[in-house]
């Protein structure tokens, strides 16, 4: 990793920690949700979204977790709200793969959710930035089923 992108990377996720966008904030209209954790890391997340007429219209999360994957969920529910589910499910595959391919990743245009890929170094640490996705996933497909890292 560059100096520049290690630079973002600790900035993004310092600036998402200290203060995550839609964090503690459930939709009016809250269509799906879902809930997850990570019992290696104790982190605990629940997933608002508001879905009509097959886009996001609004988004928000509550619960505790560490520093990477409070802002990983703030970053996510950025990059979705206002988006299409096709567009949601293209964004979670193309950051799922950027934080768990092994092989050199390429630019895909995912703007801030690049500096996720600073996680890479920290292979413990991937599944807490993964956490929220699975989650918004489940939200998305209207599983009941709680979201498990394990």
């Amino acid at each position: 990793m560059t100096d520049d992108l290690r630079s973002l990377y600790e900035e993004v996720i310092l600036d998402h920690n200290r203060n995550p966008r839609n964090f503690d904030k459930i939709p009016r209209a809250c269509s799906h949700s879902a809930e997850g954790n990570n019992p290696l890391c104790g982190d605990q997340f629940s997933v608002y979204l508001t879905v009509k007429d097959g886009r996001v219209e609004d988004v928000g999360f509550k619960g505790r977790g560490c520093a990477i994957s409070k802002a990983s969920a703030s970053l996510m529910l950025e990059a979705i709200k206002g988006k299409s589910l096709e567009e949601v499910k293209e964004l979670f595959d193309k950051t799922h793969r950027m934080l768990t391919d092994d092989s050199e990743f390429d630019d895909e245009d995912l703007g801030k959710l690049e500096a996720l890929s600073g996680v890479k170094e920290f292979p413990m640490r991937v599944k807490c930035a993964t956490l929220s996705w699975h989650i918004m996933n489940a939200a998305i497909q209207e599983s009941e089923q709680v979201v498990t890292t394990e």
